[in-house]
Parts: C-alpha cells; structure tokens; sequence
C-alpha cells in the first residue's frame, strides 16, 4: 500500500471493522450509556448490607452487571475513538463513559472492604458456601490481598480519581496520536515523504538509508521538542503510583503492580538478571546487522530495515490471512475455524488512516467480538503482528465461551503468550515452506528480530520502568534529562558497541505507551520465552499438547496466571523457560551466520 496515510472516510469500509456487531449504531450506545445512573444505584443499595451470604452474593451479582455494562460502553467507546483521535464525537464518547466508570468505581468501593471486615470465620464459612461456588476464586483472591485493602471510605476517595489518575496516560496518548505533527524526511533522491507516528517503522524499514535516517531525526525531533511535556505526563503517573502503594502498606509501585497476580517480584528481577547473563548474544545479533547491512557503522535507524533485498517482499491483506491460517492449524480445527471467523465477519480494522491510534491492539468485552486494530503495511513483519494480535483475540475468544463473566478478564501476565505463540508457528511455518537460503535468511531475521524486539527489548523497557519508579520512591527528580541518560545508559548495554548511540536515542522512552500501564511490559518478555516452549510443545507433541494449550487459553482468571502456565507446560517459578528460550535465540542466530557464510554476505 502507498506510505501517504489517507483521512478514513476515503478508505474501503470491507478493510474496516465491523462495530454493528457491538452496537447497531452511536445512537444505540447513547441510549445504553442511559442505564449507568441506574445500575450504578442498583449495586450501591448494598452498601451496608453484607452480612450473610445470600446479600454478598446478590451485591456481587449486581456489581458484575454493572462492569459488564461499563466495558461494554467503554469498549465500544474506545474503538470509535480509536479510529480517528482527532474526532470530537470519539473523544467525547470516550471521554463521558470515562466519567461514568470513575462514578462505578466509587459507588461500588465499598464492596471489596465490607467483605473484607467480616469476621473471619464468617468468611471462611461463606468461601465454602455451595451457593458462592461461582465466586469461590475470586473471594480466595480477595482474602488473599486483605492486608492491602483500605476502609470502605478511603477505597471510595481513591476510587473517585480514578478519571484524575488516568489524566497523564490520555494526555501523553492525545500528544503522540492526535498533536504531534513531524517535518516531511528527504530520501536520497529529494523527494520529501510523510512522517506520522503510524508509519514511522514502515519508513525505518525502508531500504534508502538517506531517508531512514532523515525519517528517524524528524520523528525524534518532534519527541525532543515536546519532552518536558511527556516527562510531566510520566512522572505524574509514577508519582501517583508511588503513592498509591505507599497508602496500601506496599514496599514499592512494583510490589503493588505484581501482587494483583500473585506474582513474586523474583520472576521480574529473575528475568532482567538472566538477559544480563546472555547479552553477548544480543551483541552477536547487532555485529551481524552491521555485517549484512555493509555498514562502517551502525546507527538506530538501521536497526529495522531488512538485512537483505529479498526481505522487502511484500504481501496483500489477503495473502496474510492465507500465512496466519496455515500458521495455526496445528492448534485444531476449532482454533482455525475461529480465525476464519474473525477474518470473514470483519473483526479487524486492517490499514492506516490520518488520526488512528498507531500500533495495534486486540479488544473486545464479554458480549462483543474481540475486535483487531493494526496497520497494516504489506511487510513480514506486520503479517506477523495479525498472527500476533489474533493471539490475543483468541484468547479472548476461547475464555468468553467458557468462564464466567468474572473471570473472562485473564492476567496482563499471560496475555503475551497466546499472541506469541502464533508468532512462533507463522515463522516455523514459513521456514519449513522455504528452501532458497536468502528468504531463508529474511526469516531467520524476522526470528531474531522477534526475539530481540520481544525479549531483550522489553527487558531493558521493564528495566528501565523498575530504575524510574525506585528513583521516584528514594525522593529523586525524575526530570527530562534524568530519564533520557537513563534512557541512554540501558541503550548501550543492551545494544553494545558496534551500535553509534546517536543523540535522538535518548528521546525513545518519551514514545512508548505502554509505560503508563503499571509493570506492564516485563510481561512481553516472560510470556515469549513461555510462546517458545509451548510452540515447541505443540509442534513436537501436536494434539496433547494443542489440548492442553486450548485449555490454558479457556481459563481467564479463574486461576494464578503461574497456575495456569504450569497447566499448559511451563513453570516461570524458575529460570528454566528463559534460558531455553535464549538458547534458542542463540542457536537460531547460528543458523542466520552459516546461511550468511553460505551467501557470500
């Protein structure tokens, strides 16, 4: 497709999600937002009145009927502003149900704080109660975090600036997406090429170095100049953070984000301690890059482009569909007939236009579809992040048709391993289809870019959020310059010496969204290494362990996230997955040397 990114009411509604299959119209979710004011009234009448089991249950009942509505509006919400932030009716939308939800939240803060104060024993009783077996889990859970949990009223003032707190997430987004506006990048032959936050990889994996590089001083220039801004909207979330721990009797931001999932802050220091161990394989990675690309040196913005000619192929949206359906077909009929599903009945907003929310995402509630931005440029590599994304739509898909509404939400903590694993079979897949030792080459890069991309970049993401959030916590100005030699310092670790640390490097963290989603990213690197196992699993083992995989994906949150990964066939309690995942890594790396060697590169 062209690079120029065109307004949507332009572009091919068949390459556009279909949302008439969450709500028929705006109109529809006008009348539905409505009913908030009501079920908000419905499930705080149970303030106060949860002293038996029939009336915790009945409150509980209530509360999930009023999350369901909230997700749904705010579902829907999102994906309308998502397809063009600069839309009044979008932001508003988004914005109005974003009020209704903080109102939720706080009439129904009580909830979890009078259940807590009952006595014991009472507790324990009810817990065992055959009518509570539904919520069984959840109150286990909810025991389980006791200790963290403020009174009824503090819960209620926290949760009243919920809208407040989330202010620095939508102002950073509202900047990258909607504000920010990039100076035109010269290629080599003068012709000037638009840059935006959507297509800025697509240009980075361009094969003209003159424009990657013009691209990649455009891009970061912008960042630069708005980096005190971006700066205030990160150290106000950090700060909020900080604090919040702090008032729930937390030793850290960290400890408060991991302690939702029972996660033990050793799996987080186990894996940026294990990636240290196994940087020379990284640098070993970046060497080659600098050999096939034939450069005297190596700088950021030649760290995407292809390392060789034939890796510039590109696909149509329907060859994609084809390469992902033949990806996933060793995880059975039903999981392939589901992709079909999705692909057929418009599940995904395919391509790229003036004002979408850049990246890609899977989201759906309970009771829509699990719905797939991306934008798509024709490349390996966004082929790989349909595969990706539907992942995380089946996942979706898999967990709706078999838990509960309570428990279809799964943990942040295994998100990443059903949308990696598919990554994992599309390239297995392609390599067992190609034999010519070039498109060989161009996919054991894809492999190695993955991995990098995925693990040791996420790794030094998550390294760097654990420094940032200790520093706020030891009382430190967490200031723009602060935060880009921290930046800088992670950079040449993680990338070594045969990378020139250009001056725009340091501006990179100012960009990634996903830092505003508290001790999220780790999770990417963790859940690759557990893809790695479990794709092996499956395709050496095939239905047994397909089985046992579709059956990690049906179980939501009605477990540990470890539990459930232990389910499937990985124990991330111990180093083992990571190691074997970075031996991997190595061995693959292996591969693309001696298929270099072979080509005379």
């Amino acid at each position: 497709m062209s690079e120029t990114v065109r307004e949507r009411n332009t572009m091919d509604p068949v390459y556009m999600w279909d949302l008439k299959k969450f709500y028929e119209s705006d109109e529809a979710w006008e009348e539905e937002l409505k009913t908030v004011d009501a079920a908000i009234a419905e499930a705080a009448a149970m303030e106060g009145k949860l002293a038996s089991a029939e009336n915790v249950r009945t409150a509980l009942e209530k509360d999930r009927d009023l999350q369901r509505l909230i997700a749904n509006l705010s579902g829907y919400a999102m994906l309308r502003r998502s397809e063009d932030n600069r839309s009044a009716a979008g932001i508003s939308m988004y914005s109005r149900v974003s009020s209704a939800a903080a109102g939720a939240a706080a009439a129904v803060s009580f909830l979890e704080p009078e259940i807590l104060a009952l006595d014991e024993d009472v507790l324990k009783e009810m817990i065992s109660d055959e009518s509570m077996k539904e919520w069984k889990f959840y109150l286990q859970d909810l025991q389980r975090q006791k200790a963290h949990m403020l009174s009824g009223r503090e819960e209620m003032i926290l949760a009243s600036f919920a809208e407040a707190f989330a202010a620095p997430s939508r102002a950073s987004e509202a900047l990258m997406d909607a504000d920010l506006i990039f100076e035109d990048a010269l290629d080599s032959e003068g012709n000037p090429h638009q840059v935006t936050g959507l297509n800025f990889i697509l240009l980075q994996n361009d094969p003209d170095r003159t424009l990657r590089e013009n691209a990649f001083r455009s891009f970061y220039k912008g960042y630069r100049t708005h980096i005190h801004t971006l700066d205030a909207t990160f150290a106000g979330m950090v700060a909020q953070a900080v604090s919040e721990a702090r008032l729930r009797g937390y030793e850290s931001s960290r400890q408060m984000a991991l302690a939702a999932d029972a996660i033990p802050e050793e799996v987080y220091d186990t894996l940026i301690g294990t990636i240290h161990e196994h940087m020379d394989i990284m640098h070993r990675y970046v060497r080659l890059r600098k050999r096939l690309l034939k450069l005297d040196e190596l700088h950021y913005y030649d760290v995407y482009t292809p390392l060789i000619r034939t890796a510039s192929k590109r696909y149509t949206y329907e060859e994609a569909q084809q390469m992902v359906l033949n990806a996933v077909k060793p995880l059975g009929e039903e999981y392939q007939n589901a992709v079909k599903k999705a692909f057929a009945e418009r599940w995904i907003d395919v391509y790229p236009n003036l004002g979408k929310t850049g990246g890609a995402y899977s989201a759906g509630t309970y009771d829509s579809v699990p719905y797939i931005l991306t934008n798509f440029s024709g490349t390996l590599d966004s082929v790989s992040t349909i595969a990706h994304e539907m992942g995380h739509s089946m996942h979706t898909w898999h967990t709706n048709r078999t838990q509960p509404f309570q428990y279809s939400d799964y943990s942040l903590f295994v998100a990443e391993v059903a949308s990696t694993v598919n990554e994992n079979l599309l390239i297995e897949q392609l390599l067992q289809e190609d034999s010519d030792p070039a498109c060989r080459l161009a996919l054991l890069n894809q492999y190695l870019e993955g991995f990098k991309g995925t693990v040791y970049r996420q790794t030094m993401f998550a390294e760097f959020e654990k420094e940032a959030h200790a520093m706020a916590e030891r009382g430190e100005s967490l200031d723009a310059d602060t935060l880009c030699s921290l930046y800088e310092k992670l950079i040449r670790q993680y990338f070594g010496e045969d990378l020139v640390i250009d001056e725009e490097v340091r501006y990179e963290w100012a960009r990634i969204p996903h830092f505003y989603m508290l001790f999220y990213v780790y999770v990417y690197a963790t859940g690759y290494c557990s893809a790695v196992a479990l794709s092996e699993k499956i395709l050496k083992e095939g239905e047994e362990a397909a089985g046992r995989y579709r059956e990690f994906l049906s179980m939501g949150s009605s477990a540990y996230p470890i539990d459930e990964l232990i389910h499937a066939g990985v124990d991330l309690r111990t180093a083992q997955p990571l190691t074997a995942a970075l031996r991997k890594f190595a061995r693959v790396l292996d591969e693309a040397e001696k298929t270099a060697d072979q080509l005379g590169l």
